[in-house]
């Protein structure tokens, strides 16, 4: 193994999966720098849920290497791979995803509560996230009673509560409308900023990836130069900008 260079947090090396016999990522190699928001961009069927649950560590690439800072991921045991997700990473897919038997602060607080925090100090923070995502109101009803759009904001006050070191967002915003959609990226993309989370963030909108440090495009399994020129780099030109406030 070869270890990743030092100024990227995430780091990977010639991944290869397949999923139900079909290859899904064919030598995708990339890094990941400190802070950095990312965008992985491509159609549908390109990889992209594949590569962000391998850098995640869900998945366990069939050849290839992922480095979380030093430290090997594609070697870890199941349950290392999942306190690491547990305690470092966070994860925000187009469903919600919440917990029915649960209220809207209690599912905000969750990743929090599973770490031993203290009830009060989780639902303090998880309260902060959702009084920043106009959710507060609803703090005590149960998801079924919301609609689409509010449960992702549930979901993205969930993922944004812990402080994760990296968050993975799997085209978070594909189901939602415009004005719901805009008020989404705006708050993870300027609370990744804020609070120094790395954002590594799939999509196939291209308006989404504007908004990222950097870009990368799969097509078919393969990394391939975009359209525009940019984003051909490993992980050392993200700007990284973490200056704003959300």
């Amino acid at each position: 193994m070869v270890a990743p260079p030092d100024n990227d947090v995430l780091w990977a090396r010639s991944l290869h999966h397949s999923l139900g016999g079909s290859p899904a990522l064919r030598g995708v190699s990339l890094g990941v720098r400190d802070c950095e928001i990312l965008a992985v961009s491509g159609p549908r069927g390109s990889g992209k849920t594949t590569l962000l649950r391998c850098l995640s560590g869900q998945l366990v690439p069939k050849e290839g290497e992922v480095w979380f800072n030093s430290t090997p991921v594609h070697t870890m045991s199941a349950l290392a791979r999942e306190r690491l997700r547990r305690d470092r990473f966070s994860w925000l897919g187009a469903e919600p995803q919440l917990v029915p038997e649960l209220n809207v602060w209690e599912n905000a607080a969750l990743p929090l509560m599973l770490r031993g925090i203290a009830h009060r100090k989780a639902k303090s923070a998880a309260l902060d996230w959702l009084e920043r995502l106009d959710l507060a109101p609803l703090a005590r009803k149960r998801p079924r009673s919301l609609p689409h759009a509010q449960r992702q904001r549930v979901a993205l006050a969930r993922s944004l509560v812990a402080g994760p070191t990296v968050l993975f967002a799997d085209e978070p915003t594909a189901t939602l409308h415009l004005t719901d959609r805009a008020q989404v990226l705006r708050t993870l993309t300027t609370a990744a900023r804020s609070h120094r989370i790395t954002l590594v963030l799939a999509t196939h909108d291209s308006e989404v990836a504007t908004l990222a440090d950097r870009m990368v495009s799969l097509v078919d399994g393969r990394r391939v130069a975009p359209a525009d020129g940019t984003g051909s780099g490993t992980g050392t030109e993200g700007r990284a900008a973490c200056s704003l406030s959300v």
